[in-house]
């Protein structure tokens, strides 16, 4: 009786011991997992303020008083007009 207590309790212990490597597999695995998405999700955070970025100097470039003026002048065949047509509404 005392050598089979002994035999199931090393096979309780075996048992314990594989049960907690799969464990510790598992949650390795889970925090790779995990890391490799932060990784990518910064990445991808990175790229998005770069482009932001780009986007606000190109707003900026695009309202300057000079590139308006440009685009009245070339794409919309706007001049200024001379001072004989300026008529003032006064209310």
């Amino acid at each position: 009786m005392n050598v089979r207590l002994i035999r199931i309790v090393v096979f309780g212990l075996w048992f314990a011991v594989l049960a907690t490597s799969a464990g510790v597999v598992y949650v390795s695995y889970g925090g790779r997992m995990q890391f490799a998405e932060l990784d990518r999700q910064i990445a991808e955070r990175d790229r998005l303020n770069i482009e932001w970025n780009r986007l606000q100097l190109e707003q900026g470039a695009y309202t300057t008083p000079g590139f308006v003026e440009q685009v009245a002048i070339n794409k919309l065949h706007m001049a200024a007009p001379v001072p004989s047509e300026v008529r003032l509404v006064q209310k």
